[in-house]
């Protein structure tokens, strides 16, 4: 896994060497085995390396046979072998065993349509030195972050933001129109990040930047296409698909240690189960806010190895700025902190990759946002029914049960009315519209409303007739998963110089993910069933049943406690704070949280979120250590 950074301009190459040398530095936690850097009269290309597979050759950037196009790349090709034996009866010629490689020399083969072959997660450029012309792409899913942007005639791409701030030509302005989305889905929500003029290479994308034109396009997309296939079919292909993905992300050069992370959810006990890794970590807090427990039982009984660690509330609640910053943009989902900890967890313990449970939610239906609101088996039975309708029939019963009050009608309702309707907007919704425009400035009170930001998403699907379940789960596919669940599982990985691998989001295991019946994903038995009953034949049943709890965070206590209380008040009064919002009135709502009087928890940690990264970015410049030790060695 490793950071890349390139721009493309007319500057001296002698500026050029400087600036990519402390442009890659300041990602140097993203690849701290090695780096390389090329530079010429047109472009700069900057790599930081952590190194997986041929260590000794694999530095970058990787040039082909004649030197007529050079490669960075971030990621793991899991079919890279069978990819370069091809080409090699192609009548390629390898300089390295790199999966990197592959990619470039399938480049020249095959031109764009090299993505269509690729298995697995990657974010790189490629610069044809004839042509003067950069090509980058990102995986299927956005597992791996690309972002770029165009700056006084300077064009920049890179893994992380961060690294464009040491270019003079990058001009650091926060964008005004990404605060209100922020404030809805408590994540960057929109194309355009918080820096004003860069802007995220969207999942499944991939680019041309030539002559100073930037054309972009999409080339794979998730598809919901059920197939006519029994209950027991369905969970055999499913076990057949998870074994498969989770053998080939388990692999590692000799001397490198892969292990897996352990909660008490089903995701990564299957994951866990299915690798028999020689240790597994887990992370929880001194308090109720804890699955290390239930990962230690699970861990027994497969007669596996679990490293864990308790969280203080002091260490965690006192380094989320430090998190903020690895983040590039705020996201106030609180699971980001013991995230980070459990992945410097695994580093400490001598780990450079581990595996993940992410993705099963989305491609197996495990969210209870979807439509699971009633604990009445009657109810959901019923309600399993009426899904089986016609979509005409399914929308006009929704429409009558919409405003009535009995119990079970939220269930039928948000199981068949359109996606629209049922106001689903992914797995977070912190401020209603109203509820920003009320505590934001007016000059804040901007940008896409929420009908722009998932408009050209649903547009894709509306007209299918799936299940609402399954057009839910295309809408997180597109927007929660690689704004929120993905980008802090890179970010916080790559924090701690770790490789995260998900063997559940998986080019593959979306296509079996996609051809299975919705009625056997979510149903009255419970969500993600079909994944769970495929679990279920490797793990003790009550691990492949539990319910979903994903990282519990003790944000609730920490905002009733005094001390930290005081901390969170001393922000909110600071003179900046006026700039973004109505002092007067976010105070109010942290004292009534405070005093028992309401639930703010959530929308008060998202007006938190964003304060600490904006004082992180725009006053008080920081940087961590390991950077500045880096820029007093290069002086």
């Amino acid at each position: 896994m490793c950071g890349i950074v390139a721009f493309v301009d007319n500057e001296d190459p002698k500026v050029k060497d400087s600036l990519i040398r402390k442009m890659k530095n300041r990602i140097i936690h993203r690849g701290p085995d090695s780096e390389g850097q090329y530079v010429d009269e047109n472009v700069a290309l900057g790599f930081r390396r952590l190194s997986f597979i041929d260590v000794k050759s694999g530095n970058q950037p990787i040039f082909n046979e004649d030197n007529s196009m050079a490669i960075e790349f971030n990621g793991e090709i899991y079919n890279f072998k069978e990819l370069r034996e091809e080409l090699i009866d192609l009548g390629h010629t390898f300089k390295t065993h790199a999966d990197t490689e592959v990619i470039l020399h399938g480049y020249e083969q095959w031109g764009d349509d090299v993505l269509k072959r690729l298995r697995g997660m990657f974010a790189f450029v490629i610069w044809d030195f004839k042509n003067k012309d950069m090509f980058g792409a990102r995986d299927h899913f956005g597992i791996k972050p690309l972002y770029y942007g165009k700056m006084n005639g300077t064009f920049f791409v890179s893994s992380e933001i961060k690294a464009f701030i040491d270019h003079p030509h990058f001009d650091k302005e926060l964008n005004k129109n990404a605060l209100k989305p922020y404030m809805t889905f408590q994540y960057s929500a929109t194309q355009e990040t918080f820096f004003k003029g860069i802007y995220k290479l969207p999942e499944g994308h991939c680019f041309h930047y030539k002559d100073g034109q930037f054309n972009m396009k999409e080339y794979w997309d998730a598809d919901f296409d059920p197939k006519d296939e029994g209950f027991d079919k369905a969970v055999d292909n499913i076990e057949d698909i998870v074994t498969d993905s989770v053998k080939a992300h388990s692999f590692a050069d000799k001397g490198i240690k892969v292990g897996s992370f352990l909660s008490a959810g089903v995701d990564s006990s299957y994951v866990t189960a299915m690798m028999r890794p020689d240790n597994t970590f887990s992370i929880g807090f001194d308090s109720t806010y804890d699955e290390t427990k239930q990962a230690r039982e699970l861990a027994a009984k497969l007669n596996l190895k679990n490293t864990d660690a308790k969280l203080t509330n002091e260490e965690a609640f006192h380094t989320f700025p430090l998190i903020q910053y690895y983040l590039d943009e705020p996201d106030s989902n609180p699971s980001v902190i013991p995230l980070y900890f459990l992945t410097r967890l695994a580093k400490e313990n001598g780990y450079k990759a581990m595996l993940s449970g992410e993705g099963a939610d989305e491609l197996f239906a495990g969210y209870i946002d979807y439509g699971f609101n009633s604990n009445s088996m009657l109810i959901r039975w019923f309600t399993d029914k009426l899904r089986e309708l016609p979509q005409a029939k399914r929308y006009k019963i929704a429409k009558w049960l919409d405003g009535k009050h009995f119990h079970g009608q939220l269930h039928m309702f948000r199981a068949l009315a359109p996606v629209r309707e049922s106001k689903f907007i992914g797995q977070a919704y912190i401020f209603s519209p109203e509820e920003a425009a009320d505590v934001l400035q007016e000059k804040y009170n901007c940008g896409l409303t929420i009908d722009d930001i998932i408009d050209p998403i649903l547009k894709n699907v509306e007209d299918k007739d799936i299940d609402e379940v399954a057009k839910k789960q295309y809408l997180d596919i597109h927007k929660f998963m690689p704004g929120d669940i993905c980008l802090k599982a890179d970010k916080m990985s790559m924090a701690n110089s770790l490789e995260l691998r998900v063997p559940l989001l998986d080019r593959e295991v979306m296509r079996v993910a996609g051809h299975t019946p919705t009625k056997y994903l979510f149903n009255r038995h419970g969500t993600k069933w079909a994944f769970r009953m495929a679990a279920n034949r490797h793990l003790p049943e009550e691990w492949a049943t539990r319910p979903k709890m994903g990282f519990p965070v003790p944000v609730r206590a920490w905002l009733r406690e005094k001390k930290y209380y005081e901390e969170v008040r001393e922000l909110f009064e600071q003179d900046f704070v006026k700039e973004f919002f109505d002092q007067d009135k976010i105070l109010k709502l942290l004292d009534d949280n405070f005093n028992d009087k309401i639930d703010g928890r959530r929308k008060i940690w998202t007006i938190y979120t964003f304060l600490v990264w904006y004082k992180q970015y725009f006053i008080d410049d920081f940087i961590p250590e390991k950077v500045k030790k880096l820029d007093e060695v290069a002086e």
